[in-house]
């Protein structure tokens, strides 16, 4: 199938590039050796991440992204990747970086999370940035 989707859910938010992104992704994902079945970008709302937060991991917290491996191969890929446009926007003037820039950043970072990099010890968390750093630079658009 080797599919990308977007949709959105509780939020007016309008995807640009969604072709060069859907390249760049699957770009990545080739670069790390896999190969792509289907990956959902979910695009929503703080309120409507929050429930899938609790709902389906018991953190009663915001997030900017929550990812679900629905993976049945080692090497391919098949996931959703639940995003908060809120989230990148508010993280995006905390770190100085545009909101285009934040979101693609967290889209990335998402694939990666599929691809087996983790993020909650320190050495993971450094390589982590360092991975959505290096795709960030070949991103052409």
């Amino acid at each position: 199938m080797a599919a990308i989707h977007f949709f959105t859910e509780d939020t007016g938010y309008k995807l640009k590039n969604k072709l060069p992104l859907k390249r760049w992704i699957k770009d990545t994902i080739a670069a790390e050796g896999y190969r792509l079945n289907e990956l959902n970008y979910i695009l929503c709302s703080d309120a409507y991440l929050l429930q899938i937060n609790q709902q389906y991991l018991n953190h009663d917290t915001y997030t900017d992204i929550v990812t679900f491996d629905n993976s049945e191969k080692a090497d391919t890929i098949t996931g959703d990747i639940f995003i908060s446009v809120e989230r990148t926007q508010e993280n995006a003037i905390k770190f100085n970086v545009s909101p285009e820039t934040e979101l693609h950043r967290v889209i990335i970072h998402g694939a990666l999370h599929l691809l087996g990099y983790k993020d909650k010890k320190p050495a993971d968390k450094q390589l982590m940035t360092a991975k959505e750093n290096e795709y960030l630079a070949l991103k052409s658009f």
